[in-house]
């Protein structure tokens, strides 16, 4: 009737025709690669079972016990925490109170979270720049290696880049009008993602603040003003776990995984926070000693090329020359901006300089930082790459002309080269795919330089030559990430420290999957030629390949002959670097003793090392106390504690390693070159209090580690069972 409005599409066919201003094939289009993705992040997970296992075992406790779900911690009986803040372990430990503990209820989550990243990216290049680029900004997100790798995996780093993109579609949105709501939203995702991984979820926030400052379409004031309330939603929702955990008494809830004063601050601002800068990390596996003269320590030499190397560049470069080459040019582009349309051009702008201000400040950080930095960590690139090269590409085609098409044919050249450099790292695997993506890639960036030089008599041909020649480009770029991505879901991923795609040369040697740490058995992590230690050098297994302080003549584990290969992977039983980074394997004898009358006991063990704990504890599904955190260097118990928790019958066994017990470690800092006798290094000098190591050694400063090993291998009964040893708590050996 006249004057009423018009119906309103079904629900269904406004979700499979998407907004009416976009094209058809949009919306179809985008469910689609949603789908995709979701596959992908999805395939073969239980492969992987419990991935980094230090965060699985948190996840179960939090399953079973609030107080650990609010705390973060390690154990169901809150020992002590994780050594991040608990945001991340969240949603995992809801999915297995629903569904068990299994793999799959702790790995769906993060592929969900994954899916839904590559949704919000979408949605956000899409408002501005059109479908096309949404889908070549998600496609190329989707696709990038280390982002393929994480997303499947139970680290913080996937909950982090999801917030990342959500707070930087909220500054966007902000910034259309000058939208307070939106600005605050971008607050409080700044503030969980600070609940997640703590400061580095700050990387970003100095170049949005200032972009909103110089570009939001509002009086000056009022930008000053809407900062200020953004900046109270991040404290309000960051601080507030905080605020809880400092002010409760240490006795009502569990020591602080990472730090060294049981402060929670202490953590952020030290091993988690500046130590990552200037790699002063207190504690850590790498003893708490920065770079020097430029260089990161045993994390790598650093620098402006460090995301280009051989560890690296596999894992997030392949696009990131493109995007710096179209961030550039969009910024000169639109800088001109002509009146008749300067308003769309402004904002065109102010896009661009989000995306690309978070782009050269994560970078920035990453290639200078000396402190802890793993090649995962690189995920935080991958949506503002991805952004960048969808926006600034769509935005180059749609100007045309020879300039234009100049521009991306250089983009397109230049991407080929650097995918034949990434994919001439990895030598034996897939020989023909680098020497195909470089000529197709010539030929697409030919193929446009062509097209804008034609004349007018020719220009219809030429636009199809064009097109051609611009798929090809695309389709090329996309090879080798997409090559690396497949090889990533198809390669189980377990431990602290993984990599996506396959080895390469001249890398580190952490191959991060079962069979792969460490060159355990050559596997696909092993670089050709059998060597996987750093920098391809036998026997040096750390990064760097330095070893570690108190280590073996040949930079290995304290205490033992050698680091690279079969040995320093297996340790006696356990996982890479004595258990420190990948947990040790259970078999069905040491689980059926440690679940033995675990029900009596406030903890059916306790280890050194939060991976050696956790493995127990996902095999028995009982507490299992982590001696000194993930690096077995927190000051957590004393040894005063370890004896009354022991004295009142809280502890059951002690899981010391392998067949022969005490795997060495009892050394001082820098006491390696002696002959090994009863589990010490003749070279070292035990002084109390000083000594790195103990049962099954590791890095950094350990006394009371130590003390506890020496207190109960003096004290208590030894038990066998196969490969792993156990000192029962409750059997003290005959005076």
């Amino acid at each position: 009737m006249p004057g009423e409005s018009p119906a309103r599409p079904g629900l269904v066919r406004r979700i499979v025709r998407g907004r009416p201003a976009d094209p058809c094939w949009a919306r179809p289009a985008l469910l689609a690669l949603l789908a995709v993705t979701a596959a992908l992040y999805v395939w073969d997970l239980s492969a992987s079972k419990y991935a980094n296992q230090f965060y699985s075992a948190a996840v179960q406790a939090g399953s079973v016990s609030w107080k650990a779900f609010f705390f973060g911690s390690s154990d169901a009986a809150n020992a002590i925490t994780v050594d991040k803040p608990p945001a991340s372990l969240w949603p995992m430990e809801l999915s297995v109170r629903l569904f068990g503990l299994n793999s799959w209820a702790i790995l769906v989550p993060e592929a969900l979270m994954g899916v839904t990243t590559v949704g919000v990216l979408y949605a956000t290049v899409r408002r501005r720049f059109g479908a096309a680029a949404g889908l070549l900004s998600a496609g190329a997100l989707a696709i990038t290696p280390v982002a393929a790798l994480m997303f499947r995996f139970n680290n913080p780093d996937a909950m982090l880049c999801l917030l990342m993109v959500c707070a930087v579609a909220c500054v966007l949105r902000a910034l259309e009008a000058g939208r307070t709501k939106w600005l605050v939203l971008a607050g409080v995702c700044f503030g969980l993602g600070f609940l997640t991984k703590t400061l580095q979820a700050w990387l970003i926030l100095p170049a949005l603040a200032v972009v909103y400052a110089c570009c939001a379409p509002v009086a000056v004031r009022k930008r000053l003003g809407q900062l200020l309330l953004a900046g109270a939603a991040l404290v309000v929702s960051g601080g507030w776990w905080v605020a809880i955990v400092e002010l409760l008494p240490a006795s009502a809830r569990p020591y602080v995984g990472g730090s060294q004063t049981n402060s929670f601050l202490e953590l952020t601002f030290g091993y988690n926070g500046l130590g990552r800068i200037d790699g002063n990390e207190r504690g850590s596996v790498g003893g708490g000693h920065g770079g020097a003269g430029g260089r990161g320590g045993g994390w790598g030499e650093t620098g402006i090329t460090r995301l280009f190397s051989s560890d690296m560049g596999g894992q997030i470069s392949w696009l990131l020359p493109a995007a710096l080459i179209l961030l550039v040019v969009a910024v000169c582009v639109l800088w001109r901006a002509r009146r008749a349309v300067a308003a769309e051009q402004a904002s065109q702008r102010a896009e661009f300089l989000v995306w690309g201000g978070a782009l050269l400040m994560t970078f920035t950080i990453f290639s200078f930082m000396s402190g802890i930095f793993h090649q995962y960590y690189n995920i935080a690139l991958s949506p503002y790459i991805a952004a960048l090269v969808g926006m600034g590409s769509v935005l180059v085609w749609r100007r045309g002309g020879w300039l234009a098409r100049s521009v991306l044919a250089a983009v397109a050249a230049t991407t080929a080269v650097w995918s034949y450099v990434l994919l001439d790292r990895s030598p034996q695997w897939l020989p023909w795919l680098r020497w195909t993506v470089l000529v197709l890639g010539l030929l697409a960036a030919l193929g446009l330089l062509l097209s804008a030089g034609a004349d007018a008599r020719v220009r219809r041909r030429a636009g199809v030559v064009a097109g051609v020649a611009a798929g090809l480009g695309v389709a090329t770029a996309l090879a080798g990430p997409l090559a690396y991505t497949l090889d990533t879901i198809n390669t189980p991923k377990g431990g602290s420290i993984i990599t996506a795609g396959p080895a390469v040369q001249g890398g580190r040697g952490f191959g991060g999957g079962p069979g792969r740490m460490f060159g355990r058995g050559g596997g696909k992590g092993a670089v050709p030629g059998g060597t996987t230690g750093g920098r391809g050098s036998a026997g040096r297994g750390f990064p760097g390949g330095q070893g570690f302080p108190g280590a073996g003549p040949m930079g290995g584990w304290p205490g033992q002959p050698g680091g690279g290969g079969e040995r320093a992977g297996r340790m006696r039983g356990a996982g890479g670097m004595g258990g420190l980074l990948d947990g040790a394997s259970v078999s069905d004898r040491a689980k059926r003793l440690v679940e033995r009358n675990a029900d009596h006991y406030t903890w059916a063990a306790a280890a050194i090392g939060s991976q050696n704990a956790a493995s127990y504890q996902l095999a028995t599904q009982k507490p299992v106390m982590a001696i000194g955190g993930f690096n077995g260097s927190d000051p957590s118990p004393t040894l005063a504690q370890f004896q009354r928790y022991v004295a009142e019958g809280k502890i059951h066994y002690f899981i010391a390693g392998g067949r022969d017990g005490f795997p060495a470690g009892r050394t001082t800092r820098g006491g390696a070159g002696g002959k090994q006798t009863g589990g010490q290094q003749a070279g070292g000098k035990q002084a109390g209090g000083k000594q790195a190591g103990g049962f099954g050694g590791g890095p950094g400063e350990r006394g009371i580690s130590s003390q506890i090993s020496a207190w109960i291998e003096k004290t208590f009964k030894k038990v066998t069972v196969g490969d792993a040893t156990f000192y029962d708590l409750t059997q003290r050996k005959a005076s």
